[in-house]
């Protein structure tokens, strides 16, 4: 299975969700991230509370959707609100898509512990439901039953 996950500025949680997936499941998916409007770099704290999970960072970067039309994705994932709100490039159009709203550890403001909960949380939020990914993966499917299967996780 190929997964791109979509994040306005692919700096934060669609990096996690990249680099936990092929951490994860990269036995069975391929993922991959990018924005609509890239940041043009990986925010420093997504790097560090990965490494710090054991998970690795190697080729990390931020980019744009457009770069991503010969992937052929078999599902596309938003993990923000504003990215999910837009639209599409039209070569999505085979894809399965779903939304895993997560909130932005990066734009939170408090102290070096409250953030490192903040990170550590969506990182765990993100391995939960890409394990539970990681079992639909492993078995055949069309888009059809990709789409009945996440409807059953509680992917909008």
């Amino acid at each position: 299975m190929k997964v791109l996950y979509i994040c306005t500025h692919n700096r934060c949680r669609s990096i996690l969700s990249e680099a936990i997936t092929n951490h994860v499941a990269g036995d069975v998916i391929t993922a991959k991230s990018a924005g609509s409007q890239p940041a043009g770099e990986v925010h420093p704290l997504s790097l560090k509370y990965l490494n710090e999970a054991g998970i690795p960072t190697d080729g990390l970067q931020s980019q744009s959707w457009d770069e991503f039309e010969a992937f052929a994705p078999d599902l596309v994932i938003t993990v923000c609100d504003s990215a999910a709100g837009e639209s599409c490039p039209v070569w999505f159009g085979k894809s399965v898509k779903v939304h895993w709203g997560l909130s932005d550890p990066s734009k939170l403001t408090g102290s070096e512990e409250d953030i490192a909960h903040a990170f550590n949380d969506t990182i765990a939020q993100i391995s939960a439901r890409v394990t539970d990914l990681k079992t639909i993966a492993e078995q055949p499917f069309t888009p059809e039953s990709l789409r009945a299967s996440l409807a059953n996780l509680g992917a909008q």
